[in-house]
C-alpha cells in the first residue's frame, strides 16, 4: 500500500498530478492550504481516493475537518495542517500529542519545509509544499515487508 501526502498546494494542482502519475498511490492525503485544490484534483483524476484536512488558509466554516485519524492497514495515522500546534515554533507540542494519541505516524504541513524522521516508533512527516514555491515537494508513506516507511521527494 502506498499513500501520497501533499500540503500547501496554494492553488497549484499541476505538481500533484505529476506526482500521482509518478508514484501511482493507492490513496492521496491533502493536509490543507488550499483544500479546494482537492476538489480540483478529483476532477482531474477521476477515481482518486482522497482524504483532506483544512489549513489556516482554508475557510473555518468548511465541511472539511481540521484534523483526522486514519488507518494505514492496522496503523493509526494522524493528519492535520499543523498551525493549531504551533509547528513553526517547534514540534514538541505536536509529537507529545501524537504519542498521547498512540499513533504510529503524524503528518502535518504549514511550515513548507519537508521533513521525514522517526523518533522511536513515531514517524513524523511534513511533505513541504507542493505549490512549487520555492520547489514542489511531497511525501510518501508505504508498507514493505510488514514495516511502515516514510520519505519526502522533490519535483524537478
Amino acid at each position: 500500500m502506498k499513500w501520497l501526502v501533499f500540503s500547501d498546494s496554494h492553488g497549484n494542482i499541476d505538481y500533484m498530478r505529476r506526482a500521482i502519475e509518478l508514484e501511482k498511490p493507492d490513496r492521496v492525503l491533502h493536509l490543507g492550504d488550499v483544500a479546494r485544490d482537492g476538489a480540483r484534483l478529483l476532477d482531474a483524476c477521476p477515481g482518486l481516493k482522497l482524504e483532506q484536512v483544512r489549513g489556516n488558509c482554508d475557510p473555518m466554516d468548511s465541511q472539511i475537518p481540521e484534523e483526522r485519524e486514519l488507518f494505514f492497514d492496522l496503523r493509526r495515522v494522524w493528519m492535520l495542517h499543523g498551525h493549531t500546534y504551533w509547528v513553526k515554533a517547534g514540534l514538541g507540542m505536536l509529537t507529545e500529542e501524537a504519542r498521547t494519541r498512540g499513533v504510529e505516524a503524524v503528518l502535518f504541513g504549514h511550515t513548507h519545509q519537508p521533513l521525514c524522521t522517526r523518533e522511536g516508533s513515531l514517524w513524523i512527516m511534513n511533505p513541504g509544499t507542493v505549490s512549487g514555491r520555492p520547489r514542489a515537494t511531497y511525501g510518501v508513506m508505504e508498507e514493505r515487508d510488514g514495516e511502515l516507511y516514510c520519505r519526502t521527494a522533490a519535483m524537478e
